[in-house]
């Protein structure tokens, strides 16, 4: 079976740098295979590429060797980890920043409300909002229900329903916030506590 090409390129390289592995450590072939049990014979065609590589045969390599069996293989690095994430603007103050990186029926957000005031503006719109209050205390006036949230709290509501929020003691209130479409619930899985 024909492998595709960029399985046999990198299959290519590893027999070189088998080679310069040994090399950089200063270890003859009867050393490599007395450390391995590999015979001289087969670590020879390994590292001339006449013999393909095998788990079998790397795995005591990369032992001997002390290196990982990624730097074997020439395996790709992983890329940087770091999520780049872009803030914006609330309306009235205070940022949001997208967490959800696809379209889909779920959006989360991470926000950060500052104080807008004493006199709440409800407003309402399609969908359906789950909060979670990291950090601070978040004022949420739902319909006719005038709340304070503290961290680690959670309110639910439809967003046809008028509603507003607010940092509750003027300093800035960290949320999680979980948006769907109208009529897309959040599903919250926890341990009954015992």
């Amino acid at each position: 079976m024909d492998r595709p090409q960029p399985y046999r390129a990198v299959l290519d390289e590893v027999g070189p740098r088998l080679r310069r592995v040994r090399a950089a450590r200063g270890l003859t072939l009867a050393a490599v295979s007395e450390a391995t049990g590999i015979s001289k014979s087969t670590l020879s065609r390994l590292e001339s590429g006449q013999r393909r590589p095998s788990l079998e045969l790397l795995l005591p390599l990369a032992g001997t060797y002390h290196v990982p069996l990624d730097d074997l293989v020439g395996a790709p690095e992983v890329g940087d980890p770091r999520v780049r994430l872009t803030s914006h603007s609330l309306p009235n103050g205070g940022v949001y920043v997208p967490l959800s990186r696809t379209p889909g029926p779920i959006q989360a957000y991470k926000m950060i409300i500052t104080d807008r005031g004493a006199d709440p503006s409800p407003r309402t719109h399609e969908g359906y909002e789950w909060l979670y209050v990291l950090n601070g205390r978040l004022r949420l006036v739902l319909g006719e229900h005038d709340l304070v949230l503290g961290a680690g709290e959670v309110a639910e509501f439809d967003t046809r329903v008028p509603h507003w929020f607010s940092s509750a003691d003027g300093r800035p209130v960290e949320v999680l916030s979980l948006f769907g479409r109208q009529g897309e619930r959040m599903h919250v899985r926890a341990k009954p506590q015992a």
